[in-house]
């Protein structure tokens, strides 16, 4: 697919608005779909010491605790292989460790009220803990809210799902990351740390970092640094290609490495992030934001000199990334949610046409039409062989429910409203349905008030 040549003005335009304002002295902007990085631009320069050379896609950039989002992932394949549970407790896998009712899933969801940062002044010391000493000093760390109280970040806790991570695998998180995630999915260019190789051999295999002081426009250079046993909450660098792989595979999980249903789980929002305006809510590893009608998926990252963020809707199998190298870009997730909206706007995706199914299940027959359940209307119908129901106030970019057969007269709903939830069917002596029970809710051929079928 191509881009509309509007749609492509518009997208550089916003690229551009967004360097000058934050002042960012390189950027990489680019927009995925359907596994495919459409559209990207360069803005500025990848080094001030070759300043005619932008960022492209095979630049890395720090990606920082966009990280999480694939220790999330790791911990969510060994719950689906059944050697952990995210309601166990970081001790059943840590030993050592003595806070007492700590699970994984807290940790995950950033609801466990541990401190952000590991002892000491970490990022005023620049000097990170190795594996030995994270896990020899995380009992005197403190709890600062009681677990669930409210949404607080920690990179602490997801330092030590990074340790989880390592022992059940029997190796180095780093090792276990490749074999499950970077290789299956074709990311080569995703590594801890800068990437030290040279590859292809092109120019500017990295985007360098700046610190851009407020009342000057002369930018100071940041080193990268060793996090050491923080690797798992923020230690990878990455480029706008490989983010678009991770990104696509987030829209539409490659099962070899995550079920597509578990992906769906760690959608599900745990907690709000934003109290004030519920813009925003944490899944198991992923931010979810709100942008109008949307809900995108992803993370940012921030460290000394870079400042990135990949959010994607996957429901339009699109995403944004924005990759900068400064540490003070604002609103980053603003950056890579608008490219997206932008796209879904103006270029939308070309809906599926309709197909005609080839039967009516017999057994579904006599379902067909409206049921009424509380004095409300549901349109009971056959798509492609299979039972759904909409409410008829029911607005039509909201899914039905669908129902999977479990028995004679028994479905189970595992789409839309009531999901989880059985519908049985009551048939008469000559087999046709009298009444169904959803949810355990009367539904009938016509509106009743409550006991009045009795």
């Amino acid at each position: 697919m191509t881009l509309r040549d509007d749609t492509v003005r518009r997208l550089h335009r916003l690229a551009l608005d967004r360097q000058r304002a934050g002042r960012v002295p390189g950027v990489f902007a680019g927009v995925v779909r359907g596994g495919d990085l459409l559209w990207h631009t360069g803005i500025g320069s990848a080094s001030l010491d070759d300043p005619a050379v932008p960022p492209d896609e095979d630049h890395q950039f720090l990606i920082a605790s966009n990280t999480k989002t694939f220790t999330a992932v790791m911990v969510m394949a060994l719950r689906d292989e059944g050697r952990l549970s995210l309601d166990d407790t970081v001790d059943v896998h840590v030993p050592e460790v003595r806070h007492h009712g700590l699970t994984l899933r807290q940790c995950l969801a950033h609801v466990s009220g541990m401190q952000r940062e590991p002892l000491g002044d970490v990022w005023e010391a620049l000097e990170f803990p190795d594996r030995a000493q994270l896990v020899a000093e995380f009992d005197q760390a403190e709890r600062v809210h009681r677990p669930h109280h409210l949404w607080h970040y920690s990179n602490l806790v997801y330092s030590m799902l990074g340790e989880v991570v390592a022992r059940l695998d029997g190796r180095e998180w780093q090792e276990s990351l490749r074999a499950r995630i970077l290789e299956p999915l074709g990311m080569r260019r995703t590594t801890v740390g800068f990437d030290p190789s040279t590859g292809s051999g092109r120019r500017g295999r990295h985007a360098d970092g700046y610190y851009v002081p407020p009342w000057s426009d002369v930018p100071v250079p940041q080193p990268a640094h060793d996090l050491r046993a923080m690797d798992p909450c923020g230690g990878l660098a990455s480029t706008g290609a490989d983010l678009a792989r991770w990104s696509a595979f987030v829209a539409d999980p490659v099962p070899e490495v995550l079920s597509p249903d578990t992906l769906e789980e760690m959608c599900e929002p745990q907690a709000v992030m934003d109290r004030e305006g519920w813009t925003a809510a944490m899944g198991l590893g992923f931010f979810l934001v709100r942008s109008g009608s949307r809900t995108y998926v992803g993370h940012t990252g921030g460290m000394p000199g870079h400042i990135t963020a990949v959010f994607t809707d996957r429901s339009a199998s699109t995403g944004g990334i924005a990759l900068t190298s400064s540490g003070t870009t604002p609103d980053i997730t603003g950056f890579a949610t608008s490219m997206a909206d932008l796209v879904t706007e103006h270029d939308p995706v070309a809906p599926e046409p309709w197909r005609p199914g080839r039967e009516v299940p017999p057994q579904l027959a006599g379902l067909l039409g409206v049921w009424w359940s509380e004095g409300v209307p549901f349109e009971f119908s056959v798509r492609q062989g299979r039972l759904e129901a909409r409410a008829a106030s029911l607005p039509e970019d909201k899914p039905a429910s669908e129902f999977e057969e479990l028995g004679a007269d028994l479905y189970r709903t595992v789409a839309g409203r009531e999901r989880g939830e059985l519908l049985r069917v009551t048939r008469d002596e000559q087999g046709r349905p009298t009444k169904l029970s959803w949810a355990t809710y009367l539904c009938s051929r016509e509106p009743y008030a409550f006991g009045e079928w009795l």
